[in-house]
């Protein structure tokens, strides 16, 4: 019996702390009586537990606010350059790396393309390594302790235990990248669908922030969504919901990457929108481009071009029917699209999509969603993949060592 009250004061501990330390993440900087008010603690709770999180270096004053006929209010914030994180974004045509703070404010980056036809595990392991090396370079000996590494994939990531990547559109069948991954690293893993990781950042900092039901959109190469139900992404059985570029948008279409015809991915995808524009025209400018990103922005400047139009205009047509088959199943507030070629495409075709999702969307449900780009740019998988870690260390109330043992599915929400 008294282990089993020892275990309980210890999670009752551990709760007070995380919630105390989200209120100061996510809300900070706050006063202890910001904190008694806002949240179910008692003013002794919050002085005693604060006192912990300041001794663990992991909060720390910012500053004082004057107040009428008594002493300053001290404010609080989460101690941002406690901890560092990386993110990593693993894309078709290259591998991104970023080093933040706990804040999430970039430290470093670097970018790693993938050759021709080089997206196979072990590339993209090895490019996974250099970039962790490229980006811890300059991090000083004795310096903030690493949390973890965040990593977003294309895919559908299962863990049992450690995480797998089944990816029909990109040859990777139960890819054990965690295993791979662990032959040079120790530190904590994070690995979920790329479309998740974006959906956390824009949820946490970015388009989503103050809703409760959101979709996000990533396009880029391929499609994918982040279905946020209540604050928490919507996963499914198996850990596959949110492939929105694999519903079909029409029957006996068009060949798609995974095999199947029809699917939204093979009509608003990068490689589709490009495929289908030189089927119409050999523009050399988009033929000969480096990358698909460059190809993507050369067709866009040529938006005044016939064939040009008219690829762009089917595009947006095909974006504005798939958020509009998002809004009649789901309900969300707000439907945030980003992924590269996502904002690229929405710079200029933001107003025909929304038109074309009022045109098939169900009247009352458009009424009340707010469709818009994400707030977060090209980097908003590394940023959300860094997310992952940093919500595991903020559940588990600043305990470093919970978060190297136990890995639950993130929450979107806050």
């Amino acid at each position: 019996m008294a282990e089993r009250n020892l275990q309980t004061v210890r999670d009752l501990r551990r709760s007070n702390r995380s919630l105390l330390l989200r209120r100061l993440y996510f809300g900070g900087p706050l006063s202890r009586q910001d904190l008694i008010h806002t949240t179910s603690l008692s003013a002794a709770s919050v002085s005693n537990v604060i006192a912990d999180l300041i001794e663990d270096g992991l909060v720390v004053e910012a500053g004082a606010l004057e107040s009428e006929g008594g002493r300053p209010r001290i404010l609080l914030r989460v101690n941002s350059s406690a901890l560092h994180v990386v993110g990593v974004d693993v894309g078709e045509t290259r591998v991104r790396v970023e080093l933040f703070d706990l804040d999430l404010e970039q430290l470093a980056e670097t970018d790693l393309p993938l050759d021709a036809g080089g997206f196979t595990a072990p590339e993209v392991a090895a490019r996974i390594r250099t970039g962790l090396a490229a980006v811890l370079a300059d991090e000083p000996p004795g310096g903030p302790a690493l949390l973890g590494i965040g990593i977003g994939v294309p895919g559908v990531v299962q863990h049992s235990p450690d995480a797998v990547v089944h990816g029909q559109t990109t040859g990777w069948d139960a890819v054990p990248l965690e295993r791979m991954l662990r032959e040079f690293t120790d530190l904590p893993l994070f690995i979920d669908n790329g479309a998740v990781t974006m959906g956390q950042a824009e949820m946490w900092f970015g388009a989503g922030r103050g809703s409760r039901n959101t979709v996000v959109a990533l396009i880029g190469s391929g499609v994918g969504a982040s279905v946020v139900t209540a604050g928490s992404p919507y996963r499914g059985s198996t850990s596959s919901a949110g492939e929105w570029g694999h519903t079909t948008v029409q029957v006996g279409g068009r060949r798609c990457r995974c095999g199947s015809r029809g699917c939204l991915e093979a009509y608003i995808g990068a490689e589709s929108v490009i495929a289908r524009y030189l089927e119409t025209t050999g523009d050399p400018a988009v033929r000969d481009a480096p990358d698909e990103e460059s190809a993507l922005a050369a067709l866009l400047a040529r938006a005044d071009s016939p064939a040009a139009r008219a690829v762009l205009d089917d595009t947006a047509v095909h974006i504005g029917a798939g958020v509009a088959n998002l809004i009649n199943l789901f309900n969300p507030e707000r439907i945030v699209i980003g992924g590269w070629a996502g904002l690229l495409l929405g710079a200029g075709l933001l107003p025909q999509i929304r038109e074309t999702a009022r045109e098939y969307a169900l009247h009352h449900p458009f009424s009340q969603t707010r469709i818009t780009l994400g707030d977060l740019g090209p980097d908003a998988v590394t940023r959300g993949a860094a997310t992952l870690p940093v919500d595991r260390f903020l559940a588990a109330g600043g305990s470093r060592a919970r978060v190297e043992t136990a890995q639950p599915a993130p929450a979107a929400g806050r």
